[in-house]
């Protein structure tokens, strides 16, 4: 069977969260230490991140969490065309050559639009038309930062090729239930792949940014890893690293390009687009039915069902999430560990993706046995308790 179009699964006029995955070429670990000839390319993970941070103050895109793996990366983006609308011409056109320079300083930074840039562009009503929507399409959104890293890395190496594969894996998350199961797989896949392959072990790279800026009171196992890696961590990506000089108006916030967890709907936001003032994201319009401290309970229980395989009764304080996504233990076990094996186009509760088709030709999506077993598997247990 033909993968489909990724026009078939979202399009950049409307809104839609998507996990996008993407590996470096030939299965080669050029994003951290080769376990062959041991070279670390650690620093590599901070342009990443530097990149990540660009891209998320000029997309009109939520940044909604991220993992970078030694031969891979993950990303989960929500698209906002409600956000496009918002900015006028002038702002387009600054932030589309902010992403895509036509200059860089004598350092290989990219320069700053100018002026003139800005009002020449602006005058280009057709192009100016195809940047719009551009701004809000994950996969221009995935193009540029695939770009920008594989220059990058291909001068270091002085080679010249493909540095990712050609097509990135993108799945469109239907409902809470795929969203919040995502969410933590993301969060806990440098743990998750520790488990396989103990070479790969590295700290959760998108909570250890949310967690730099809360209080020391969370305690947790998750916690606890991402702050004695912290050092290390730290120590090998500044070795290596040239930071892009941060835009004007934007803090050092750790995760100021992280979307924040609670979903609220705060008074006066236009249209619901929550436009983030600071310029350091896209929106602050939260992405999860539960505040972020309930967010690190639930990563914090997860891990240490995963990484220790706990048995017993599940927490108070993790019991109604589970009661609220519709899942048991061994099935939310079983979406976080394997999410990315569970879903290939669409992830959801069997209900929303039988119920949903492709957008054009109005295909069914397909599920894999395994999955429609997982789900099977929780109503015959509920069955057998009542």
């Amino acid at each position: 069977m033909a993968r489909l179009s990724r026009r078939e699964v979202y399009a950049p006029h409307e809104i839609a969260i998507v996990h996008v995955i993407n590996r470096v070429n030939q299965g080669c670990f050029l994003l951290g230490t080769d376990p062959f000839t041991g070279k670390n390319l650690d620093h590599r993970k901070a342009w990443m991140e530097d990149q990540l941070r660009r891209q998320a103050a000029c997309f009109a895109i939520d940044l909604l969490g991220f993992a970078i793996l030694p031969d891979r990366f993950h990303l989960i983006l929500r698209s906002r065309p409600d956000c496009v609308k918002q900015w006028d011409d002038t702002d387009i056109a600054r932030r589309w050559l902010t992403i895509c320079p036509v200059r860089k300083t004598d350092d290989g930074q990219p320069a700053p639009p100018t002026t003139e840039d800005v009002n020449l562009l602006r005058l280009n009503r057709t192009r100016l038309k195809a940047i719009r929507s551009r701004l809000s399409d994950i996969s221009w959104w995935t193009r540029i930062f695939c770009q920008q890293i594989a220059k990058r890395a291909n001068d270091e190496d002085e080679q010249r090729g493909k540095f990712f594969q050609s097509r990135f894996k993108a799945v469109r998350l239907l409902d809470e239930q795929a969203l919040v199961a995502c969410a933590v797989h993301v969060d806990l896949k440098p743990v998750i792949a520790s488990q396989a392959k103990p070479r790969r072990s590295k700290a959760p790279k998108a909570a250890k940014r949310r967690l730099q800026t809360v209080p020391q009171t969370v305690s947790s196992a998750t916690a606890g890893v991402l702050r004695r890696k912290s050092a290390k961590r730290n120590a090998t990506a500044a070795s290596g690293r040239r930071a892009a000089a941060p835009s004007a108006g934007v803090s050092a916030t750790a995760d100021q390009f992280l979307t924040p967890v609670e979903f609220k709907q705060r008074k006066g936001a236009a249209q619901g687009a929550e436009l983030n003032k600071a310029g350091a994201r896209c929106s602050d319009k939260g992405f999860l039915p539960f505040s972020q401290d309930d967010y690190f309970q639930l990563l914090d229980w997860t891990s240490r069902q995963l990484t220790q395989g706990q048995k017993g009764r599940v927490p108070e304080s993790i019991e109604p999430i589970l009661q609220q996504l519709q899942l048991d233990r061994e099935t939310w076990c079983d979406l976080v560990a394997h999410f990315d094996k569970r879903f290939f186009v669409v992830a959801g509760a069997l209900t929303t993706i039988d119920d949903t088709t492709s957008r054009l030709k109005q295909h069914r999506y397909h599920v894999p046995l395994a999955t429609r077993q997982l789900f099977q598997d929780i109503e015959s247990r509920t069955e057998t308790s009542e």
